[in-house]
């Protein structure tokens, strides 16, 4: 494996590992705060998911907008690995695999657009 093979790889490695650490200790911050607030997980569903209460959730020390930014990282981590993958790809001038990251990217975007009713 070249030198710049390597490099990829541990910065592949380095984004799954930031990207899970991150969405595990979010995870567990919001269900903390749970326990500590009373909430019951099982216990009347909890308003709808708004990206602008996200910020002020958590400096409010709210647990469930660190529950969903978990779950944004935790979802988001394997798309940041394939672009970091595409990025290290057109470094090293490998046109094949830019062409399969881009596919796999726009398959993903395709995924969420239609899931999302944005298409």
């Amino acid at each position: 494996m070249s030198g710049t093979a390597a490099a990829l790889d541990r910065t592949v490695a380095r984004v799954l590992r930031w990207g899970i650490g991150a969405s595990i200790a979010l995870l567990a911050i919001g269900v903390a705060l749970m326990v500590v607030e009373g909430v019951d997980p099982l216990g009347p569903p909890p308003p709808a998911f708004d990206p602008a209460d996200i910020v002020p959730g958590i400096l409010a020390l709210d647990p469930l907008p660190f529950l969903w930014l978990g779950l944004i990282i935790a979802i988001a981590t394997p798309s940041l690995r394939v672009l970091a993958s595409l990025v290290g790809f057109t470094r090293t001038g490998q046109r094949r695999m830019v062409l399969v990251s881009l596919g796999i990217l726009v398959v993903i975007a395709l995924s969420v657009a239609l899931s999302s009713g944005a298409a």
